[in-house]
């Protein structure tokens, strides 16, 4: 059978790949330790679960849900924001439920994007931004994201004919999977560009509640005159460990978010009433849970790096997200240094190519290990590097 021109130029995806690599190794009877992937090691807090338990039971939910999301949520999600970000958004209008993060970005550029209109999309990047403009016949031009302007794109380099071309661009602070940080000034002048050329901005903001040193993630909605022109993605995996739970949400001014309510009114019937409960048992209650997380990835984090710069390797400790973004030694390709991380010492990292150009010459470590097994990694690494 003939498959389609989209599906032959995808590439295969990264984290697919790496799963297969790492359970062939397993099949072989070795020992993989796995540091490719961010999915959350620490369970789903009780409180959440317990929600999850009670709200399941009621038949009321067992039907299908509202493809907006239920107000309730949607209200828990406003009010969380507000508590958050000072940002005061109305649930009816400005709210919209996603099945996770991933899921909303993937759909959102057929909302805005024609065939032919370009997306700009930050290089090194999540591969879904490149992947969703490609889906609706989009053209992705490359937002050059370089270690020596911090990982944060050169807006006035972005040549004039590109963005009068240009209908939405994607941005990801904290970053996935550099690490890299941003500030209101950034956002500011995206603002600026957004507005000039009449662009809808797509921020994806997953690794909001993830940050260290006193690091405290903003919102582009914080800045004034954003919310007309922009989404933000927010997910409940990272923050709450619910990564396989599938429940976010997206933020944004009315007449984008009723935009995007369109696509997925036409694609999808809306997330499990019960789940949307325990989302909004997590967003209302105890955050202590979102605290020890980041203490436990602060840590992880240290344990890492430290190991990383005793084999005499250079890296930047990072200030948010569940990763290290790390330059392979001598310039080595990304895949071939993976590649021999994995025959070597048997451990699993992302190939930083696999995320763009722009990403060659590094790798991905994540920091979803327990403290024994960062250990044993790190131990694996200088008895094959050292």
């Amino acid at each position: 059978m003939k498959l389609s021109r989209r599906l032959n130029d995808l590439p295969p995806y990264l984290f697919a790949e790496i799963d297969r690599r790492v359970e062939e190794k397993r099949a072989q009877g070795i020992d993989i330790i796995n540091f490719g992937v961010g999915d959350p090691d620490l369970p789903t807090p009780p409180h959440i679960v317990e929600a999850l338990c009670d709200q399941a039971a009621k038949p009321e939910h067992h039907r299908y849900p509202s493809y907006r999301g239920m107000p309730r949520f949607r209200e828990a999600a406003a009010a969380w924001a507000e508590k958050r970000f000072g940002i005061s958004l109305d649930p009816a209008a400005e709210v919209l439920a996603l099945i996770g993060s991933k899921e909303g970005i993937a759909h959102f550029p057929l909302a805005f994007l024609n065939p032919g209109d370009v997306a700009l999309i930050p290089d090194p990047a999540y591969p879904v931004y490149h992947s969703s403009t490609l889906f609706c016949g989009g053209v992705p031009a490359e937002l050059p994201l370089s270690e020596e302007r911090d990982f944060l794109p050169d807006l006035a380099a972005v040549p004039e004919e590109i963005w009068r071309m240009t209908r939405l661009v994607f941005v990801n602070y904290p970053n996935n999977p550099t690490a890299a940080v941003a500030d209101h000034a950034f956002f500011e002048e995206l603002l600026f560009y957004a507005r000039k050329y009449d662009v809808v901005l797509a921020h994806d903001l997953a690794y909001s509640e993830i940050t260290f040193d006193g690091y405290v993630a903003p919102s582009l909605l914080e800045i004034p005159g954003a919310r007309d022109r922009t989404v933000e993605f927010h997910s409940l995996s990272k923050t709450y460990n619910m990564t396989g739970w599938r429940v976010g949400f997206a933020l944004g001014g009315a007449e984008v978010i009723a935009a995007f309510a369109k696509v997925k009114e036409n694609i999808d019937s809306g997330v499990f009433n019960a789940v949307q409960m325990a989302a909004v048992a997590a967003l209302e209650g105890p955050q202590d849970c979102v605290s020890h997380n980041r203490e436990v990835y602060s840590h992880r984090r240290d344990i890492l790096v430290e190991g990383l710069r005793s084999i005499g390797w250079e890296v930047t400790s990072p200030r948010a997200t569940l990763y290290v973004w790390m330059r392979t030694p001598e310039g080595i390709d990304s895949g071939v240094f993976a590649a021999e991380l994995l025959e070597k010492a048997e451990i699993a990292v992302a190939p930083g190519s696999a995320y763009g150009s722009r990403g060659e010459g590094y790798i991905r470590f994540s920091l979803t290990l327990p403290d024994q097994l960062l250990l044993d990694g790190v131990g694996r690494l200088k008895k094959a590097f050292t």
